[in-house]
C-alpha cells in the first residue's frame, strides 16, 4: 500500500464541476518530435474536465483507491501547519503542478523518509530540489510536453496583446463603455518587422519561434547548446551566446528557461537598462527570474513597453504585488499550461508514472527528471547537478 499526497489548486469559486463551454477536445496522439502522448492503462475522466483542481484530483481516485492505496490531496501547501507539511511525513509519493507548486525543499525531503516518488503533473520540476532528490534517492518524473504547446500558445497571445495594445483597447468598449480610438491606437504597433528573441530553445522556445515566423518577424535565440543548422536555417535564427547579447538586440524578448542559480533575478535594473527602450518582456518560464522592483520602475520609466507573464514570485503573490497594478501589464495567474486540453494530457501521463512506478516497471525515459541516485531522461539532458542546485545543462523542457 502506497500513500499518495497531491497538492493541487483550488477548486472554482462558483463550486465544482463547472459548465463545460465545449462539449470535446481534440485527441493528440504525438508531440512534434514524435514522442507519444500518454498512454496509461485507463482514464476515470472524461477529456475536456477540469482535473488539476483539488475536486478533480487527476482523475486518480478510483484508480488508486481500487488497488488499495490511500490518495490525500490538498490545496494547503505553505508553512509548518499546513496539510502538506503534516501529510508528508509518511508519503511515499507527492504530485504537484508548476502552476500550484508544492516545494520539495531539501528539508521537506529529509522530512519524508518514505518518500520514493515526486511526481510533476505538467513540466518543469524546479519546485524541488534535485540535489536533495538524488541524495535521498527519490524519483523525480513529470509528463513531459503535455502542456509544451499550450504555454507556447499562450506566450504568442502574450506578445500580440502587449504589442496591439490589446487590453487596454478592450477596456475602453467595456468597463469604460467608451469608444476611444485615438486612446486605444496610441500604444499600438505591428509585430510584423520586429525582432523576437526567445531565451531557451527548447520545446517551448522552439514552438513559440514556429508560431511568431508567420508574422514576418526577425527570430533571435540562445541556448546554452545551439540548435542545428538545418533549423536555424528554416527559421531564419540569429543566434546569441548569450543573454545579455540577446536582450540588447531585440524588440520582443520571450523568456523560457528554467529558474536555477544562474538565472535567478537575472533581469536587473542594470540588465533590463541594456535592452532597446520600448521593448516588450513575456516571461512563461519563473516570476523569479525577474527583479521585481526593477520590471516596474522600468514600466514607468518607460524603458519597457509592456510586460507580460503567466509567473509570479512570490507565488501566489499578495494582493499587494506591484505587478499587479504597474501600467502596460499583460500579467495572468500561471494558467498557460494547465488549459483543458493539458489537462487532460498532464493527468493521463501523472496516471501513466504512477502505474509503471507501482507496477515495478520502468517509467518512460523521456519522462525522467531524477532516477537511481541520478539525473536521467529528460533530466540529464536539462539540468546539471551540484552542490549548489540544480542547473539547466540544455533547454529540453
Amino acid at each position: 500500500m502506497a500513500k499518495i499526497v497531491a497538492v493541487l489548486y483550488p477548486d472554482p469559486v462558483d463550486g465544482y464541476p463547472p459548465k463545460y463551454a465545449r462539449d470535446s477536445i481534440p485527441v493528440i496522439d504525438s508531440y512534434p518530435d514524435g514522442q507519444t502522448a500518454p498512454k496509461p492503462e485507463a482514464v476515470d475522466f472524461t477529456p475536456g474536465e477540469l482535473l488539476g483542481c483539488v475536486s478533480g484530483e487527476l482523475g486518480l481516485r478510483a484508480f488508486l483507491e481500487s488497488q488499495g492505496h490511500i490518495l490525500v490531496v490538498t490545496s494547503d501547501k505553505d508553512g509548518p501547519d499546513s496539510a502538506f507539511e503534516r501529510e508528508l511525513p509518511d508519503a511515499d509519493v507527492v504530485i504537484s503542478q508548476p502552476f500550484w507548486p508544492a516545494y520539495l525543499t531539501a528539508e521537506r525531503i529529509a522530512k519524508a523518509p518514505q518518500l520514493k516518488l515526486a511526481i510533476t503533473a505538467g513540466i518543469g520540476s524546479d519546485h524541488v530540489d534535485l540535489n536533495a532528490a538524488i541524495k535521498h534517492g527519490v524519483t523525480v518524473a513529470e509528463a513531459t510536453w503535455s502542456n509544451s504547446i499550450s504555454v507556447a500558445e499562450h506566450t504568442v497571445m502574450q506578445v500580440l496583446a502587449l504589442v496591439r495594445n490589446y487590453l487596454p483597447s478592450h477596456e475602453w468598449v467595456t468597463t469604460k463603455k467608451g469608444w476611444n480610438i485615438a486612446d486605444s491606437v496610441s500604444r499600438a504597433y505591428d509585430l510584423e518587422g520586429l525582432t523576437a528573441g526567445v531565451i531557451a530553445a527548447g520545446r517551448i522556445g522552439q514552438a513559440v519561434l514556429r508560431r511568431l515566423k508567420p508574422f514576418q518577424v526577425t527570430l533571435a535565440y540562445t541556448d546554452k547548446h545551439r540548435l542545428a543548422p538545418d533549423i536555424e536555417e528554416e527559421l531564419g535564427l540569429q543566434f546569441y551566446p548569450d543573454i545579455p547579447a540577446l536582450a540588447r538586440n531585440v524588440d520582443v524578448l520571450c523568456v523560457h528557461a528554467p529558474l536555477v542559480p544562474e538565472t535567478y533575478q537575472l533581469f536587473n535594473e542594470e540588465l533590463i537598462g541594456t535592452m532597446r527602450r520600448g521593448s516588450y518582456i513575456v516571461n512563461t518560464a519563473r516570476g523569479a527570474i525577474m527583479d521585481t522592483g526593477a520590471v516596474v520602475r522600468a514600466i514607468d520609466s518607460g524603458q519597457l513597453a509592456g510586460y507580460a507573464g503567466d509567473v509570479w514570485y512570490p507565488q501566489p503573490p499578495p494582493a499587494d504585488h506591484p505587478w499587479r497594478t504597474m501600467p502596460h501589464n499583460g500579467m495572468t495567474a500561471h494558467v498557460a499550461g494547465s488549459t483543458l486540453s493539458a489537462q487532460a494530457r498532464y493527468a493521463a501521463g501523472a496516471r501513466e508514472i504512477l502505474e509503471a512506478w507501482l507496477a515495478g516497471k520502468p517509467i518512460r525515459d523521456e519522462y525522467l527528471i531524477v532516477d537511481g541516485g541520478k539525473l536521467a531522461g529528460t533530466g540529464a539532458r536539462s539540468y546539471t547537478a551540484s552542490g549548489n542546485g540544480s542547473s539547466p545543462g540544455s533547454t529540453g523542457l
